[in-house]
């Protein structure tokens, strides 16, 4: 029987793509049907040259010789730059096109949906249990800038409204805004500041999480007799602007200046609400009312330097004083508009979305012996131990105003923590109330937080901020529960959590695990610190709640998000789910209403249904965590061999673009921690490590280890056990899925012609063989013939846009190749400028086309 979605998706997709990506060529723009007739014939060029073991070089300069009359170095470049910038728009069409199917290739009512909890609830008679488990559950979504993937704002209001005139089959629009998109540069030539990133990611949240909160707030409160406020149940976090681990440029002046851009977004929502209810709302009384909101609303939006006096409960006694007039006098005409922008208000107050401050823990370190040498803490400080350290920051005061740090840096760390009580001033608690620690090693470094926060002038019986712990290498992971005992035992921070709610955010984050402790270890480490912190949290009498750093990839902890959720066994703290949306999961999975609703959804029904409808396959037996174990140690000694082999490092530097993420303008941040001039595993970052595989379409990070650790299994007469334990454990399969996800996005034939470097062909074969391992045992154990079968949309979409960007990424590794054969002869100059050039651009629609990693 053939799959509906399928037959959906290549109707609305797959056809139509053919159709408007034939339009390209006959754009009214210089060369343009030139290239892309050449575009097509290159992507046959590489498809044929792949298949007979053709290297990029011979790809593109046979392409050259057979397709074109052009003989200089920059004529090449130029016509290069022109196919990158054909497939960069290619990508995009296809964007919107998946954009304006969504809704009908996924059941916006069926499987994973509230709709079906619903239903599921009244099947089994648990109405009861979900209102009451909805009174304590929520689902908080983080946005953060990694730069994985970035239009720009013009950019993303194209795909957008090219999605809406597809949606309508308007051809005259869709003519009109493929012209626009062939006029309209993608990126700045300059690198985006912190402030730039906020703005990008406001974007979604004014176009697409205002729109799709909403929808679920009011679906919950039409469908859920007695929810006492719907609008706690979903609630939005932020990083841009506050997020400052390792990246320099941003300040407590730039955290200030984006919790002052997200007021104004919220109130720019609420403004144009209330401007459409004046439409409805036309009844005496109910007129003047509406028009003094509107005047309040105004006056803080557009008049300068106006006094920040608005404040939530200022909206909400303007709203309800409206509504009682509607139900009173009016016979509750259009009062359900009026109720879904009190929701509204309820949920978003005047900060929008959260905005969390991050630091490494490292600096706090330095800000307070530097503190300690100014006299702000007692001079016995900078020789104590950690213990006598954490007794002395729990009686700190605050300092002197006279205390100034010379470091700008340890200063503003300083700053950081006094701008956070400002935000909280004009925007809430809720605009500003993390601090996350990241690189968090002991207990000390969770009491340096607590203790610069007593010295920057916060007082103990009113400190209003959470500090939330960071773990993510697997050594941290497995040391997570000796820190958190430590300092549930002691008395300061017990205090403190006990003015909080006796209530503690930890952070998992698995980009550094997986880079330091391969796929298969990252994950079950992240399992057990969670068992271990639940069981040690429940101990205290703390109310622990888990934030999870995840990123797009399966290799950064995406995939299907919401699977690991549903499969978290009632032994993990399940109140509430909160994670990370960064780089290309936030336009893949929330760059529309329909998408976000649907996903946000997908994580509510996760969460709930593990509550109150869990089945057997989300405990995990002790024989099967002790099968996991032994599997995620065999893998980590796999992981471990390759990582340690002494051209690991060199081997990514040689043949990916690792050393010119830093040179991309795509995002504000350095692509490592620190200043040292050599590359060192530990300091360089997850995004461009994990990215560079990826480019390289090796995805090592994503199953790396697997198939030794599958293999192993069966060597030691196990095998059964591992096809029982897929069988039966949701955790696992879900594991293997996203094992699978990774893989289907490698392509080995791109860098075939390594295998015979005299340096790294042994590595490109290591590499090749576990890749071809680990398929083979994954296949194995779904019983499927091809990778990814059982989710055939995802798969399908996958390769159309793996086929699409083929040329970026033989272009990509043409250029690569000339760099390094210009460098070796010393040569420099503009061909070489171009060349690097053309790697990062190249790079843009390759992060750009990866959106479905998520």
């Amino acid at each position: 029987m053939p799959d509906t979605r399928l037959l959906t998706f290549n109707e609305l997709v797959g056809v139509k793509f053919q159709l408007y990506n034939s339009l390209f060529t006959s754009l009214p723009f210089h060369r343009i049907e030139k290239t892309g007739l050449l575009v097509s014939i290159l992507l046959m060029n590489c498809e044929e040259g792949y298949a007979k073991k053709n290297s990029p070089v011979e790809i593109i300069d046979a392409f050259f010789d057979r397709q074109t009359a052009l003989t200089t170095t920059a004529e090449k470049a130029d016509l290069l730059f022109r196919i990158v910038q054909y497939v960069e728009r290619q990508v995009v069409l296809f964007d919107a096109l998946e954009d304006a199917a969504f809704a009908q290739v996924n059941d916006m009512t069926g499987k994973g949906t509230l709709k079906q909890l619903l239903l599921q609830a009244a099947q089994q008679h648990l109405e009861s249990e979900l209102l009451e488990q909805l009174q304590s559950f929520s689902v908080n979504v983080v946005l953060t800038a990694h730069p994985t993937q970035f239009y720009r704002g013009v950019v993303l209001g194209i795909i957008h409204d090219l999605a809406h005139a597809i949606q309508l089959n308007s051809e005259g629009k869709i003519y009109s805004y493929l012209q626009q998109l062939g006029r309209t540069p993608f990126f700045k030539q300059e690198k985006p500041t912190p402030y730039d990133e906020a703005v990008s990611l406001i974007w979604y949240l004014e176009n697409v999480f205002y729109a799709a909160a909403g929808r679920i707030i009011s679906f919950l409160q039409n469908n859920i007799p007695g929810i006492a406020e719907p609008s706690q149940v979903l609630h939005l976090g932020f990083w841009p602007g506050g997020d400052r681990d390792g990246n320099p440029f941003v300040n407590a002046a730039t955290t200030l200046q984006v919790a002052n851009a997200l007021r104004g977004s919220i109130l720019r929502s609420y403004y144009m609400e209330v401007r459409k209810l004046k439409r409805r709302l036309t009844f005496k009384g109910v007129d003047q009312a509406l028009a003094r909101l509107e005047k309040q609303l105004y006056e803080h939006l557009f008049l300068p330097d106006h006094p920040l006096s608005l404040h939530k409960e200022d909206i909400l006694l303007a709203l309800h004083d409206i509504r009682r007039q509607l139900l009173e006098d009016h016979s509750g005409l259009f009062a359900e508009l009026v109720e879904s922008l009190i929701h509204k208000v309820n949920a978003f107050g005047l900060y929008f979305a959260s905005l969390d401050v991050r630091q490494e823990s490292s600096v706090h370190g330095r800000t307070l012996e530097a503190l300690a040498k100014k006299g702000a803490l007692p001079a016995a400080y900078l020789n104590a131990d950690g213990k006598q350290k954490m007794e002395l920051l729990a009686a700190a005061n605050a300092m002197k105003e006279s205390v100034q740090l010379e470091d700008e840096l340890l200063r503003d760390t300083v700053d950081s923590m006094r701008v956070i009580r400002k935000i909280q001033e004009t925007n809430g608690e809720r605009g500003c109330h993390r601090y996350i620690i990241s690189q968090c090693n002991s207990a000390l470094n969770v009491m340096e937080v607590y203790g610069i926060l007593l010295l920057a002038g916060w007082n103990k019986s009113s400190l209003r901020v959470d500090i939330v712990p960071l773990f993510e290498t697997v050594k941290d992971l497995q040391g997570a529960g000796a820190i958190m005992d430590a300092l549930y035992s002691d008395n300061a921070y017990r205090q403190h959590l006990q003015q909080r709610g006796n209530r503690q955010t930890i952070m998992v984050g698995f980009s550094d695990g997986t880079k330091d402790g391969g796929y298969l270890m990252a994950n079950w480490s992240i399992y057990k610190a969670k068992e271990e912190l639940t069981a040690l949290s429940a101990k205290y009498g703390v109310e622990v709640v888990f934030f999870d750093g995840r990123g797009g990839p399966p290799a950064r902890g995406g995939g299907k998000t919401h699977q690991f959720y549903a499969s978290m066994g009632k032994n993990i703290s399940g109140r509430e789910i909160q994670l990370t949306i960064q780089g290309q999961t936030v336009s893949s999975n929330f760059g529309t209403v329909d998408a976000a609703q649907y996903n946000i959804e997908q994580l509510m029904h996760a969460g709930l249904s593990n509550r109150m409808l869990q089945e057997d396959d989300t405990v995990l037996h002790e024989e099967e965590e002790e099968l996991l174990t032994r599997l995620s140690a065999t893998s980590y000694e796999a992981y471990q061999a390759l990582r340690d082999d002494p051209c690991f490092l060199e081997y990514l530097g040689h043949a990916s673009p690792l050393r010119f993420y830093a040179e991309t303008n795509i995002g504000s941040r350095p692509a490592k921690r620190g200043a040292a001039s050599k590359l060192a595993l530990k300091d360089l970052r997850a995004i461009p490590f994990v990215g560079a595989w990826s480019q390289l379409k090796q995805n090592v990070t994503g199953y790396y280890g697997v198939g030794t650790a599958l293999r192993q299994a069966e060597v030691d007469g196990r095998w059964k056990e591992v096809r029982a334990m897929y069988g039966h454990s949701l955790f696992f399969r879900t594991l293997m899925d996203n094992c699978e996800m990774a893989m289907e996005k490698c392509y080995f034939p791109l860098t075939a012609f390594l295998a015979e470097h005299p340096v790294y062909g042994q590595l490109w074969k290591k590499i090749e063989a576990e890749y071809e391992l680990t398929r083979e045992y994954v296949l194995r154990l779904s019983g499927n013939g091809e990778l990814m079968e059982g989710n055939p949309v995802d798969r399908l979409s996958i390769r159309m846009r793996e086929r699409i960007v083929l040329p970026l990424a033989t272009i990509q590794q043409y250029a690569i190749t000339r760099v390094r054969e210009m460098e070796e002869k010393g040569e420099t100059g503009p061909e070489k400028n171009a060349f690097e050039k053309l790697v990062m651009r190249c790079s843009f629609g390759l992060i750009n086309a990866s959106r479905n990693s998520a």
